[in-house]
């Protein structure tokens, strides 16, 4: 697993113990799980957008804000990137 996205989910869960003044992060935590959700959606589309329609900047940097986006929503959901990571594994352990 990348190292920053560990290092982002670390920042994201510390932004929810310790909220700072100006973080966008505790605006979306604030905010709520349906707003989080909403955004991640948002995000969505915008990627498939640059996809379709953009040039490989657009389209990375779209990415970065799902992937981004993804985060806040798991950390909203008290999920992990291990849980994911398990989930992922467990998909293609050979069937017995």
């Amino acid at each position: 697993m990348s190292e920053m996205f560990k290092q982002l989910e670390a920042i994201i869960r510390d932004r929810q113990r310790n909220p700072a003044a100006g973080s966008y992060t505790n605006r979306l935590l604030d905010a709520g799980r349906a707003t989080i959700a909403q955004k991640v959606g948002e995000e969505a589309v915008e990627t498939i957008v640059a996809a379709l329609e953009q040039g490989r900047r657009e389209q990375v940097s779209e990415l970065a804000d799902l992937f981004y986006h993804v985060l806040v929503l798991m950390a909203e959901l008290d999920l992990s990137l291990q849980d994911v990571e398990l989930e992922l594994e467990s998909r293609h352990r050979p069937r017995g």
